[in-house]
């Protein structure tokens, strides 16, 4: 008997670890319920509900919010000013982070799209997603990446919960205001880490209804998921050089956590855990049938969005703009885009459909033939897509993701011309003459598309799947 019972209660803790474990591996980063819950917000009313005249008359209000505590003790607070038409209710509202405290202060005088945006009845909400340095708080950054490195625990670290959480309780704290707020669509865009917070924060928030995000991730790569040999190759191609800054989800951390004394197993055991809730890439089909718009512009050379190899291999249907030779501190290549106005078109289109009607261009498909001397592309997109132009871009014996080369070597200014469409299938086609020294080509094309909003055109690009051929 006692053999038994022995035996049942090892079979009973194993199985109580094993819960536990999945338990953990399956912990949820947010707790949807927490961030929904406008109770919890201890609001500090900097400035009220106030008529601000400019270009259109609309009411302002300025507050400060607790978005949450990051660890026990540790409240994360920062502000929030939120604009609405002076004459109605806003209808859902424009967020974006890239602001800071202190232009927050000063009321908001809107132009461009977002003044088309609220003369068509939807509103602003205005937030801070930026290194708490930046705004006189280093100390509690630094506590942050010191805590994470040493737990792993991605509640510590700023850039896994505290730059989302902000934006989604942005979202509780416009909603709460219900004299001023309807419920509607809720676009989110930003670059680099407003690219990357919105795109966590959309897999969670189902307010959120589109994304335009640049320079930041979107898909889960080797690289991101800590693969030992992937780092390897990396680390051999000069990868700690000064430049890079990829790690899993934005900055490098894997050198720290190894000095707090974790190993790789660990980082790729958190890689893991995390990623599918930190992944675009991951959570396709629930944020299509959510009917999410997306577009995304990770440029060609950039330390963050370091991965265009290996996503445009593996994800070819998400939505994106190639800038030519753009990225952080980049300037794009002589022949770029200069007239693309993407994310203007992208919000008008999600907020007013009926008077927008015409769609943006999505995802074609490409296609290459090689010959002995030269390299034939064909794209397709869908019938009717109302595509105007077509542009090739090419370079040769591009260095691995991430590498030093990946990220130095730009598109040659004479590596791109003008595809031609045959006039009965719609097919864009180009030939690329091939360089005998050249062991690889990497290409894709952008395509052009006009859509109308009241009396003003704007024009869209879309790209072909980032491809590289072997010679």
């Amino acid at each position: 008997m006692p053999r038994i019972q022995a035996l049942c209660l090892t079979v009973t803790l194993i199985i109580t670890l094993l819960i536990q474990s999945t338990t953990a591996q399956a912990a949820e980063v947010f707790d949807m319920d927490a961030i929904r819950d406008p109770s919890t917000l201890e609001i500090e009313v900097l400035q009220d509900w106030r008529t601000v005249k400019g270009p259109i008359v609309t009411r302002q209000k300025l507050v400060t919010i607790n978005v949450g505590e990051i660890w026990s003790g540790q409240d994360y607070r920062l502000p929030v000013r939120m604009v609405v038409p002076a004459d109605r209710k806003a209808r859902g509202f424009h967020l974006t982070g890239g602001n800071s405290p202190a232009k927050l202060e000063r009321e908001t005088r809107p132009r461009g799209v977002d003044l088309q945006l609220l003369q068509g009845g939807a509103g602003l909400v205005m937030t801070v997603v930026q290194e708490p340095g930046s705004y006189g708080k280093p100390e509690l950054g630094g506590r942050s990446e010191a805590r994470f490195a040493k737990s792993l625990d991605p509640h510590h670290k700023i850039q896994y919960w505290a730059w989302p959480a902000t934006l989604m309780r942005a979202i509780t704290t416009a909603y709460a205001e219900t004299e001023h707020f309807e419920k509607g669509r809720v676009a989110v865009t930003g670059a680099s880490k407003n690219g990357a917070s919105p795109s966590m924060a959309i897999i969670h928030d189902d307010r959120m209804t589109a994304l335009h995000a640049s320079v930041s991730p979107i898909w889960d790569s080797p690289l991101r998921l800590c693969d030992r040999k992937a780092w390897d190759r990396h680390l051999a191609d000069g990868g700690q050089q000064r430049g890079f800054s990829g790690g899993h989800f934005g900055p490098n951390f894997n050198q720290r956590v190894l000095a707090a004394g974790h190993t790789w197993d660990d980082l790729q055991a958190f890689a893991k855990d995390i990623s599918d809730q930190v992944f675009v890439s991951r959570n396709l089909q629930s944020l299509r049938s959510r009917g999410v718009e997306m577009l995304f512009h990770p440029g060609t050379h950039d330390m963050v969005a370091y991965d265009m190899t290996w996503g445009g291999a593996h994800h070819p249907s998400i939505p994106l703009y190639l800038g030519a030779n753009s990225g952080h501190g980049k300037k794009g290549h002589s022949n770029i885009e200069e007239d693309q106005q993407n994310k203007s078109a992208l919000l008008l289109r999600h907020f007013f459909p009926d008077e927008v009607r015409e769609p943006l261009l999505t995802f074609p498909a490409i296609e290459t033939i090689l010959t002995n001397e030269t390299l034939k592309v064909t794209v397709r997109f869908a019938p009717n897509s109302g595509e105007e132009s077509g542009r090739i871009w090419w370079i040769n014996d591009r260095g691995a993701d991430g590498s030093p080369r990946y990220l130095k070597e730009l598109i040659p200014d004479t590596n791109t011309k003008e595809m031609t469409q045959d006039s009965d299938s719609g097919e864009w086609t180009a030939e690329i003459t091939i360089d005998s020294n050249a062991s690889r080509i990497d290409l894709f094309s952008n395509h052009r598309k006009t859509i109308t909003y009241r009396e003003n055109s704007y024009r869209t690009y879309v790209s072909s799947p980032y491809t590289r051929i072997e010679l």
